[in-house]
């Protein structure tokens, strides 16, 4: 696979950068200020554990919430192949595989590290796309166990959920003190100020990185699959797709949507700043440049 076809993507990985450099201005800030109210320091520990616990059973929470069920070589021989062949190219231990009996079109990748991974498919998507489309869809969920984004994603919203802890803390702490009546009303103020900052801060950086990673996982997708079109292909049934599927269904998976291709739920209404995905439009416009780096090559 001749992967400088397409070039390195420095402005991607300048962004990436740029965003974990921020978040660690952010964080250390945050971090000083804590330091002087040792009362805080259990809140550290305790977010430690509970992100600890999130990230060791990742791959069985959402496989228990979304019904997902780990299907054998003889069950889908054929999807089976395709990622075996895959991770050859990739240089990966092959993951577990499975299947959600759902007609919402999409797929996911969860688990701790390379050798503890899931890569999961609906039903819906095996239904809607055609072989080369679930190749690139599969290489794509492959590049996000490829690039850890799983630990990625973990280490960077540590001390976020360190700052909710200490914002929900604070508050409850001075209602219960009695308020402006308690002589460290104004430092617990002060503390909650603070922490809803970094909080904010921290959770729009987060949603900046989770984007960036997508599109990192596309440009995986292409290279591993030396396809791009068939990703972009892939993108717009899913998203069409989508759209024809009963809210219902939609709902019952939208807890997950931080893991899917695509969101279940996203809406024209909700500001790409928040969301967990780039726009289906700038995901196919870098596709497409890679379309035209490729033909170059020829």
């Amino acid at each position: 696979m001749k992967k400088k076809w397409y070039g390195k993507d420095t402005g991607l990985t300048a962004r990436m950068i740029l965003t974990v450099g921020l978040l660690i201005l952010v964080y250390l800030v945050f971090l000083t200020i804590l330091s002087f109210f040792l009362e805080f320091i259990f809140l550290l520990l305790f977010a430690a554990f509970f992100l600890f616990l999130q990230y060791y059973f990742a791959d069985k929470l959402v496989l228990w919430s979304t019904g997902a069920k780990i299907v054998s070589p003889q069950e889908y021989p054929q999807l089976h192949t395709m990622v075996d062949r895959l991770c050859n190219i990739a240089d990966l231990p092959k993951p577990r595989l499975a299947v959600i009996n759902t007609p919402v079109p999409n797929a996911f990748a969860t688990g701790r590290n390379q050798k503890n991974a899931v890569v999961a498919v609906t039903t819906g998507l095996l239904n809607t796309l055609d072989i080369s489309e679930v190749e690139a869809v599969v290489g794509h969920e492959l590049t996000h166990v490829k690039n850890r984004d799983v630990l990625v994603i973990t280490i960077a919203s540590f001390l976020s959920t360190v700052a909710w802890f200490v914002m929900r803390f604070s508050l409850y702490s001075s209602f219960f003190r009695g308020g402006n009546r308690n002589k460290g009303a104004g430092a617990t103020i002060l503390i909650f100020l603070v922490s809803l900052l970094v909080w904010l801060v921290s959770f729009l950086l987060i949603r900046a990185l989770s984007r960036y990673r997508e599109f990192a996982a596309d440009r995986g997708s292409a290279i591993i699959t030396g396809n791009p079109p068939a990703l972009i292909s892939a993108l717009l049934k899913i998203s069409g797709k989508m759209k024809r599927v009963p809210t219902k269904d939609l709902r019952e998976v939208e807890g997950i949507n931080a893991f899917f291709i695509i969101p279940a739920l996203s809406g024209e209404s909700i500001m790409s700043l928040f969301s967990t995905h780039p726009p289906i439009e700038k995901r196919v416009e870098r596709l497409e440049a890679m379309v035209r780096t490729l033909e170059g090559f020829r």
